[in-house]
């Protein structure tokens, strides 16, 4: 059986991207949306769960965000792990809901986000670039045991290179489109 496996590699890398572009998705652009929380956990019941898995997210208004927490216990840590999120959002406790404005977007918040969109594609390229060093090791491995011989593992490699290359403008391009925006370009 071998080591090698171009369809697993290309699985890995997609799930990179796509890992990407759900992170991207929360950086909101001055909007209200509720794919803004989905980076954000709290510590509930001894370990950290989604926000959408303890409380109904929804914006009422185009500059609002209303979070329904379902546990009354649960409203602090809630409130605390919106706060810690590094969004820049305050929320307003009232009873079991959490009212979050979304604040206009300063120049100083752009570049913030901006910042942090290119945090997000580094995070997805150095995903990338493990899948290849795994696909790049499983050639080898693959060329020791006999499975293969050298020049098919260079084909192989060159394979690997292509799609790591690939991948990773593919991740460069979401990165891009996302600061523009951010930064309404």
């Amino acid at each position: 059986m071998p080591a090698y496996d171009k369809a697993d590699l290309e699985r890995r890398m997609h799930g990179a991207v796509e890992a990407l572009k759900s992170d991207l998705g929360g950086l909101r652009t001055g909007r209200a949306s509720v794919t803004l929380l989905d980076p954000v956990t709290v510590e509930v019941y001894g370990s950290h769960m989604p926000l959408n898995q303890v409380a109904t997210v929804s914006t009422p208004e185009a500059r609002l965000i209303s979070v329904q927490v379902w546990d009354r216990s649960n409203v602090g840590a809630a409130d605390k792990a919106i706060r810690s999120a590094g969004l820049g959002l305050n929320p307003i406790v009232d009873g079991q809901t959490l009212r979050i404005p979304i604040p206009d977007l300063t120049e100083e918040r752009r570049k913030e986000l901006a910042k942090l969109a290119g945090q997000y594609a580094e995070k997805a390229r150095i995903a990338v670039r493990n899948v290849r060093r795994d696909g790049m090791d499983a050639l080898k491995t693959d060329e020791k045991k006999g499975v293969m011989s050298e020049d098919e593992r260079k084909r192989g490699e060159t394979e690997v290179q292509k799609l790591t290359d690939a991948t990773v403008a593919e991740i460069d391009a979401a990165a891009s489109a996302k600061e523009k925006e951010i930064l309404g370009k």
